[in-house]
């Protein structure tokens, strides 16, 4: 968490005990943690059993007009319908004038329609609202960017690096799940909604071959059409050429002459659409005044980030853990059974493995059970809300910190008391209030992450220091799940990545001897490419330490 939180804030309105659980989950944006998605569906389920049974009794209305339909056609197999029997002909006239009027205007598909629908009405609430579709399709575009993975792959379920000529499979599902073409238009009008035709021109492509492929096939459950993602790719290539958007980054052939081409393809399907009409002619002029680019290809720039400045190595960890070395590299690394010198540790040490030096940052295995781990997230899952950054005097929820948070008091139940015990004796600190903040647990989103950050106060106005026991001097996070692909913790200007260790925690000094900040501790969460990661932290403040880690005037200790 960056130094943007406001403590006094938090810790009284989000820690456990402070509210009501109905009030974090009303506010919630599915998206934004796994445990938020995994409970929609529950409202998918009842949308199911009410499909069912919408169905059920649409089969039963169907057989029944069926069978209507069989009997009244026997009696026409004959074109000379015997009408001169009198039964014949009264069940004639009174099929024509009573029958055929109950069958037309029967109010059973009607009440079948309803009952769907007051079916949807009743958990509609519960639904993730339009902004968690725009969450979740800018989730596939930050885990293309960060992973570089291949649009084309990603529409066929395939989790794949491409660079180059190279192709690295990062995750190989037990089952593959596709996607849509309606799928993919989804996501790139979501991107072209933002202006990023970047993220926008491959994923309406991808969306365009796959209406193409299926063309005539008609879908219920389809929003867009063939002719729609045409227009939206076509409006697209022509925008990257109109501002003149040219950065060598992804190249595609010459945007105007792709326009026109894809527009005529629209009017093959639409020809009576005057709107396109008028854009070929326009596309045409502009191709004639400046025939050079009827070839000319098109590079398309990357949105730019201007908060990150570290994208490609923060990348880079994300895509390689980094450039952590080895135990037999730096024989200063090492593995050891760790007491602290701890009464506490003795008849069960820590499994202590030291990362790294400088930054200082060691790896406690198995600090945590399962049932532990199990707990916490128990906890914490009625309390969880989108997680914030402070902006100003504001706290805001941003879109590089993708997850939801809660503030645990060791008082919620008598295990968060043995595990305070547990960090106490094994880092040596005070990590009673205020001398430690709460314990905080973060569930990460779709694609979650937290780009660069720091965990201390980096101004002397921060929120961090209305505790009055001052700045965040060390960060204690334990990893309370584990993740399938994705979600390590990467030491940007220390140039190295952790993984997600399941029940192990992750400890480091944010602060020099001096007090100052430790400009190496900078470090990011990177985006969850498959799984649910859970993580605590204990962030414990520089007053009531003093003699538990003296103060040093040498800027490097």
């Amino acid at each position: 968490m960056g130094p943007g939180a406001r403590l006094a804030a938090l810790l009284a309105l989000l820690a456990l005990g402070a509210g009501d659980p109905a009030v974090a989950t009303a506010r919630e944006d599915t998206f934004s943690a796994l445990t938020s998605v995994a409970r929609a569906l529950a409202p998918e389920r009842s949308l199911l059993g009410t499909l069912g049974r919408y169905l059920r009794g649409e089969e039963a209305r169907l057989r029944d007009l069926t069978r209507f339909y069989d009997k009244v056609l026997s009696l026409h197999k004959d074109s000379t319908l015997p009408v001169v029997n009198p039964l014949l002909a009264f069940t004639l006239i009174k099929r024509l004038q009573s029958d055929w009027r109950n069958v037309v205007h029967s109010l059973e598909a009607t009440e079948n329609i309803q009952a769907l629908k007051d079916g949807y009405e009743k958990v509609e609430q519960d639904l993730p609202a339009f902004e968690d579709l725009e969450g979740a399709a800018r989730a596939l575009m930050r885990l293309q960017d960060v992973y570089m993975l291949n649009v084309k792959g990603l529409a066929q379920g395939v989790f794949q690096r491409v660079t180059g000529s190279s192709i690295t499979d990062l995750y190989s599902p037990e089952q593959l799940f596709s996607l849509t073409a309606d799928d993919c238009f989804q996501v790139g009008k979501v991107a072209y909604d933002m202006g990023d035709y970047y993220h926008a021109i491959p994923w309406l492509e991808e969306a365009v071959s796959l209406f193409r492929t299926s063309y005539g096939e008609w879908k219920t459950e389809d929003e867009a059409s063939l002719e729609d993602a045409l227009d939206y790719l076509a409006f697209a290539c022509f925008q990257i050429h109109y501002s003149g958007n040219a950065v060598n980054l992804i190249i595609y052939c010459g945007n105007v002459s792709c326009a026109l081409s894809l527009s005529r393809e629209f009017l093959l399907y639409n020809p009576d659409n005057k709107r396109m009409a008028r854009n070929v002619l326009k596309y045409e002029k502009l191709l004639a005044e400046n025939a050079h680019q009827a070839a000319a290809e098109t590079a398309i720039q990357r949105p730019n980030v201007p908060h990150l400045q570290t994208r490609d190595t923060y990348e880079e960890l994300c895509q390689t853990l980094g450039s952590q070395p080895t135990h037999y590299q730096i024989p200063s690394l090492y593995c050891s059974y760790e007491t602290n010198a701890s009464p506490y540790l003795l008849l069960q040490p820590a499994r202590k493995e030291v990362i790294h030096l400088r930054p200082f940052v060691t790896l406690y295995h198995d600090f945590v059970s399962d049932t532990e781990a199990q707990k916490i997230r128990e906890l914490a899952e009625p309390w969880l809300q989108r997680s914030v950054v402070a902006s100003g005097e504001k706290q805001l929820p941003v879109e590089y910190r993708i997850s939801k948070s809660a503030w645990l008091k060791d008082t919620a139940d008598p295990m968060l008391v043995t595990l305070d015990h547990r960090i106490a004796a094994l880092t040596g600190l005070d990590i009673q209030p205020p001398y430690a903040e709460y314990l905080q647990v973060v569930n990460y989103g779709i694609g979650g992450h937290y780009e660069p950050h720091f965990d201390h106060a980096t101004s002397p106005s921060s929120p961090l220091y209305r505790m009055k026991s001052g700045n965040r001097v060390a960060t204690f996070m334990i990893y309370l799940s584990t993740v399938e692909a994705g979600g390590a913790t990467a030491f940007i200007y220390a140039n190295f990545s952790v993984p997600v260790v399941k029940n192990a925690a992750l400890f480091w000094w944010n602060l020099h001897r001096s007090g100052e900040g430790d400009r190496d501790t900078l470090h990011a969460g990177c985006p969850v490419l498959v799984g649910d990661k859970w993580v605590a932290n204990k962030w414990i403040h520089e007053y009531g330490q003093e003699f538990r880690r003296p103060c040093s005037t040498n800027p490097e200790d």
